[in-house]
């Protein structure tokens, strides 16, 4: 295996690989945006299209790609489902803005560099790699979600049907900053909690006013204290956030909307059916007041199974090194599969930091490297 490894490492361009990062980079293609999701689905299908069948799937979310590469030289029919997505979440312009595309000193940064644009050049020269040194490998089915960072809300039905008869699923999302892989999932919720309320005059008619606003604050103070009350008899298993308030607009009229988007994570299936308890109890407080609530997006909690850790400990052996792996507090399409007992692990991105913030990079030593892993580990599972 090790002389495996020095054959797909020595295929490698980095060069080469930098420039096709950067194209996907400088693509911006932020969550929603449908003319940039279909124009880097389109990018990616013709890569992939030499190593196999490519299906652009539209929706209303954006472009999802699905990818079928056959076996070669392999008994196993069963395929190994590589998943990643295409959108992120900076708006163009960002580019001309906050987070600049930069190459220095071994380090790469842009925005959607690390999360995810880089896992998917990983995938891509992997399965390339193969191609070119006509090495043996299992059925590769590839999916490229186009909602990923907004909950997969289009994608996971194509999740759930792409892992169906999977020997394994490799999600590449960043791994922890050690470079571990992610084994177990925080489940995560996203939900909308929208007030009605009656507008009227702030000064000469407030009393025929109901405050959208002062009920909605009402109704988070009552959701925080019901969830420390879970989360007291539940440590460690919920996580909550307030990520957005809006409401009103006029000093001198009562208010008569107001929503608040809070996400939600959980570490078992029974802390999130408390939680979601909690929040359907939910009543207005003042009269005249109404309150709605919506669920933007739904990933159940993957706790590591027997599967997922064997799965861990058969990459190990095919590396011909101890690969770590721990659970982690992100969701991700990885989430469905774990949960629906599929053996996966996540993480085969490379290293760097700065997810979701403008110091977002990858070490670009650790981009090559994950080539190496991941191809190694498909030319193992023949």
């Amino acid at each position: 295996m090790e002389q495996s490894m020095d054959r797909i490492r020595e295929q490698l361009d980095e060069q080469a690989l930098l420039t096709e990062l950067a194209a996907l980079i400088k693509l911006e293609s932020p969550s929603h945006d449908l003319a940039t999701s279909a124009e880097i689905a389109g990018l990616l299908a013709a890569a992939w299209a030499p190593l196999g069948a490519t299906r652009i799937e539209p929706s209303a979310a954006g472009s999802h790609l699905i990818i079928e590469v056959p076996a070669v030289g392999s008994a196993q029919t069963s395929p190994v489902l590589l998943l990643g997505h295409s959108d992120t979440v900076w708006p163009i312009g960002t580019l001309a803005g906050s987070v600049p595309f930069s190459v220095v000193d071994g380090v790469l940064r842009g925005p959607g560099a690390y999360d995810m644009k880089s896992g998917l050049v990983v995938m891509l020269a992997a399965v390339r790699a193969l191609a070119a040194l006509e090495l043996p490998h299992p059925p590769i089915r590839v999916l490229i979600a186009a909602d990923e960072e907004v909950g997969s809300g289009s994608a996971t039905a194509l999740v759930r049907t792409a892992c169906a008869d999977a020997q394994a699923v490799f999600g590449f999302e960043s791994p922890h900053p050690d470079g571990a892989l992610k084994v177990g999932r925080l489940g995560s919720i996203r939900v909308k909690l929208k007030v009605v309320g009656r507008e009227s005059h702030a000064a000469l008619d407030p009393e025929s006013g109901v405050s959208a606003i002062e009920e909605l604050v009402d109704q988070l103070l009552v959701l925080r204290r019901e969830v420390a009350r879970v989360s007291a008899a539940r440590p460690g298993e919920v996580l909550v956030n307030v990520g957005g308030v809006s409401g009103g607009g006029r000093t001198n009229v009562v208010p008569g909307a107001a929503e608040a988007l809070i996400g939600f994570r959980f570490a078992s299936a029974a802390a999130e059916a408390d939680v979601m308890a909690v929040l359907d109890g939910l009543a207005p407080v003042r009269p005249g007041a109404s309150i709605e609530l919506e669920v933007l997006s739904s990933r159940p909690a993957w706790a590591a199974s027997a599967a997922d850790k064997a799965l861990l400990a058969r990459v190990g052996e095919l590396a011909g090194f101890e690969v770590p792996g721990r659970p982690a507090a992100g969701a991700a399409d990885t989430n469905t599969t774990g949960s629906l007992g599929i053996p996966t692990l996540d993480g085969f991105g490379p290293r760097g930091g700065g997810a979701h913030a403008v110091s977002e990079h990858i070490l670009i030593d650790s981009l090559l490297d994950r080539i190496v892993l991941l191809a190694t580990v498909l030319t193992g599972l023949a």
